[in-house]
């Protein structure tokens, strides 16, 4: 935990954390440029850590802070916000104490040893979001997630889906097949060796099967990837020590060794039985996240991530907080090609030599081949080191080319989340959530996603500033 140094507060993306995130109800949005596009009915739905200190104490890691969910709901009328904290048990418990009383991802539980080994980790709910027919899941990979109301983002309290056990962890990568409409996603439990366990949704979330599999120590899985018929695990090589965790004196994070030696684990999954096809091993990489997956004519998975030589990523993550980073750690667009059957690696390299994040595809493209990947990076010349992401792009894979949106100095988008065009399958849009350091603002971007590098289509104010957001999805009307 940091005390808060208001004088080391940087400008530019700094400023967005500045401060808690400050909630306001449903609102009419008023529109600074352009206009909302006939076609785009839904609501953009984006959550983040918003809450970063209590009691002039900062978390540890940014992956510690209080979870908060924008809601923007684009409507013949026009367009709504609003933006609400998930109103978790440990959130609620904090803000009658005026302090943090619970240990995380990056933290200890504050106060002497015993208070450390009786409270248990408080499920932030910060992480991403899914969004079923009649709720909204608020989603933390350490726990059970939080159901919200799709409207007002009122909290329902802990979701088990029809299959979860109690505190059971359940991922905030999901994957929605476009076709099948069948949700897979998995969860990690630990004990001396961790499980990874699988499940399948169907379409209102409700888990329908399940699946454990036993992993070699206890490696970090923040994200998977649906392939064709597979899915598809890269475990880092990383491992968990688990007695400074149990013992209370050092935090999730601090207990992760890097073991470049192990290499990095490759499982594959069959998707209709959810059992083991096979599993192997190739050079050491770290990613948070993957871009897509799919299967090729020759039978050959396909898998693109943002890939780490390292886990120093993690280092600037905890840096974030402060609002002053010193560490780089830089990401590539890299694609992996593997036999299914035996898990072999027959390729890597890297496609885009750019640091980016945050790389997805049309949801109508998961688990086929894709035409385009949008991600967000770094602006040319940025140094990584002292800036987060500052720019969105598409990546053309045929052509191999980038076509980038310039936002502009100290400007920083959101995850960028491709919206389908109903009435035109082949066009859609980008929305981003932009904080401007200069104005101290917020806004919601709209792009064509054919026309990156031109102005956005429409520029929509927010009623306060949003801190950065992790991830985002979108839901038809």
């Amino acid at each position: 935990m940091h005390k808060i140094d208001k004088k080391s507060i940087n400008p530019g993306w700094a400023g967005a954390i500045a401060q808690p995130g400050q909630e306001f109800p449903l609102t009419p949005l008023s529109v600074i440029s352009g206009g909302i596009p006939p076609g785009l009915r839904g609501t953009l739905y984006c959550n983040g850590p918003a809450r970063l200190e209590r009691g002039g104490i900062h978390v540890g890691h940014w992956f510690d802070g209080d979870g908060a969910v924008l809601a923007v709901h684009f409507t013949n009328d026009g367009a709504t916000g609003v933006y609400r904290y998930v109103q978790t048990a440990g959130y609620q418990q904090e803000a009658v104490a005026g302090k943090l009383l619970y240990g995380n991802y990056g933290m200890t539980a504050p106060g002497p040893i015993w208070n450390q080994w009786l409270k248990p980790i408080k499920n932030t709910a910060n992480t991403s979001v899914l969004a079923l027919s009649d709720k909204l899941l608020a989603l933390w990979e350490g726990g059970n997630p939080h159901a919200l109301n799709l409207q007002t983002l009122e909290t329902y309290g802990l979701d088990d889906l029809g299959g979860l056990e109690k505190q059971a962890s359940y991922s905030a990568h999901p994957k929605v097949d476009p076709e099948t409409v069948e949700i897979f996603n998995f969860g990690i439990s630990i004990g001396r060796q961790a499980s990874l366990n699988l499940y399948k949704s169907d379409f209102t979330g409700k888990i329908v099967q399940k699946a454990k599999h036993q992993l070699d120590g206890i490696p970090l899985i923040h994200d998977f990837v649906l392939a064709g018929q597979y899915l598809v695990f890269f475990a880092p090589p990383l491992r968990l020590q688990l007695f400074p965790v149990i013992l209370g004196t050092g935090s999730y994070s601090d207990s992760l060794q890097w073991k470049p030696q192990l290499g990095t684990q490759i499982l594959v999954f069959d998707r209709e039985s959810l059992s083991l096809v096979s599993r192997g091993d190739t050079e050491p990489w770290f990613q948070w996240h993957f871009a897509n997956g799919y299967v090729d004519d020759s039978g050959t998975v396909v898998v693109d991530i943002a890939a780490y030589s390292d886990f120093t990523t993690n280092q600037f993550l905890e840096e974030v907080p402060t609002g002053k980073t010193h560490t780089a750690a830089k990401s590539t667009l890299t694609r992996v090609q593997l036999n299914p059957q035996t898990a072999k690696v027959t390729n890597i390299e890297t496609i885009l030599d750019r640091n980016c994040e945050f790389p997805i595809v049309p949801p109508q493209n998961l688990g086929k081949v894709s035409p385009h990947t949008y991600l967000s990076i770094s602006r040319q010349g940025t140094d990584i080191s002292k800036e987060i992401l500052n720019a969105i792009a598409r990546f053309d894979h045929q052509t191999a080319t980038l076509t980038e949106a310039d936002l502009g100095e100290n400007r920083y988008p959101s995850e960028a989340i491709y919206t389908p065009n109903p009435e035109n399958p082949e066009q859609g849009w980008i929305l981003t959530v932009i904080y401007d350091g200069n104005s101290h603002s917020s806004e919601v971007w709209v792009f064509d996603a054919d026309r990156l590098d031109a102005e956005p289509i429409c520029r929509l104010a927010l009623p306060s500033v949003i801190p950065h957001s992790f991830h985002s999805t979108w839901k038809d009307l």
